[in-house]
């Protein structure tokens, strides 16, 4: 199929570059991806390589059999702690925990369980994974697969807990910071 009828077949190709522009005036990957709203989680796992980690590469991937999915840097101790453990736990933050998302997003923090010394957590009863205090809703995950993406591996992991807290305002990442998003959004008609 030539150029012209690929675009006249899906209209959203009109939208992405040409190909003679240069490629130095476009945007990174990074800027771009800044403009997607995400929610904000803290990675943990349990065992000899206990870690927990920020991350808003996290998704919902089935409800019947309920899977997850996270992404991780290959390079990161959370990469080796998850596949290690054989399974990981997801915290959900709310919007009173920023403190907590730059705290585990800071490399400077100690290693191990010592790094879960200043901050709240329950072992979870599945994996033993840390579980946040005060996020807005935690799963603990047995490990299914692990698949290559790039630099990072996408780790799927199938549910076996799942609670809610009882808070109501979530914590969301956008445009290189961390915002708060209301319960009043839920009531917004487009």
């Amino acid at each position: 199929m030539r150029a012209a009828e690929a675009r006249a077949e899906h209209p959203v190709l009109k939208r992405l570059p040409r190909p003679s522009q240069r490629p130095s005036e476009q945007p990174g990957l990074r800027e771009v991806m800044a403009q997607f709203a995400t929610g904000v989680t803290v990675l943990t796992s349990a065992g000899d390589a206990a870690h927990g980690m920020t991350a808003n590469a996290f998704s919902s991937v089935s409800i019947d059999p309920p899977m997850v999915l996270c992404c991780v840097s290959r390079a990161a101790r959370m990469h080796a702690s998850i596949v290690s453990a054989k399974s990981f736990a997801v915290s959900m933050l709310g919007a009173d925990q920023r403190e907590l998302a730059r705290y585990f997003a800071d490399w400077r923090r100690p290693g191990g369980l010592a790094q879960f010394d200043s901050v709240d957590w329950t072992a979870g009863p599945c994996t033993e994974a840390p579980l946040l205090t005060g996020a807005l809703a935690w799963l603990e995950c047995e490990l299914r697969q692990v698949y290559e993406g790039g630099d990072h591996s996408i780790f799927l992991g199938e549910v076996v807990s799942a609670s809610r807290g009882t808070g109501r305002e979530a914590l969301v990442f956008f445009g290189g910071g961390y915002h708060p998003v209301t319960s009043q959004v839920r009531g917004a008609t487009a």
